[in-house]
């Protein structure tokens, strides 16, 4: 016959140092601190699952604002390309350079002579849209200002031009030379 081994437990209670009660209470003891050890690593688990869908919904949040804003900007440009699109002014290729800054360049365009007196008394504007520049009325560049500040190139304040009455009387001669 084999001889089993005895736990300490069962060693202690051949030997008389402890009883059944005291043993069953150390039991219980055990098996309450294991529940507890479990139940802790199962809160742990809930709390990382937790902070993981924390971390999910931010990132979420964040994709979510940079796709907005992508789709804002892209209205705005479809907006301002409209605009140009629907306003715009035939420009003359024989006509007369208006010179401006673009980016500190000269450049210019070439229009007529009366776009170009309506361009520097700010009825007219110049805008430049995918590397092009186009003539818009002034209130037209001024939609477009709001909403790309950057696109708007020229645009002069708005200069009434006055008639001098008080020489509307005189009759200037046809044949005078300046």
């Amino acid at each position: 016959m084999s001889q089993r081994k005895l736990s300490l437990q069962e060693q202690l209670l051949k030997s008389g140092l402890t009883t059944d009660a005291k043993a069953k209470q150390i039991r219980s003891e055990k098996r309450k601190q294991q529940r507890q050890n479990n139940a802790g690593g199962e809160d742990e688990a809930r709390r990382l699952a937790q902070k993981a869908r924390e971390e999910q919904a931010a990132r979420d949040r964040e994709l979510s604002l940079l796709r907005k804003e992508q789709a804002e900007q892209k209205e705005i440009a479809a907006q301002i390309k409209q605009l140009i699109d629907l306003n715009r002014k035939d420009q003359d290729d024989d006509g007369i350079a208006y010179k401006f800054s673009d980016n500190n360049k000269v450049k210019s365009v070439y229009v007529s002579e009366i776009m170009r007196d309506q361009i520097s008394n700010g009825r007219l504007a110049i805008v430049k849209w995918e590397q092009q520049y186009e003539v818009v009325p002034a209130d037209v560049a001024l939609k477009i200002k709001a909403r790309n500040e950057s696109c708007v190139l020229v645009l002069n304040d708005h200069i009434e031009e006055k008639i001098d009455d008080a020489y509307a009387a005189y009759q200037v001669p046809d044949d005078l030379i300046w």
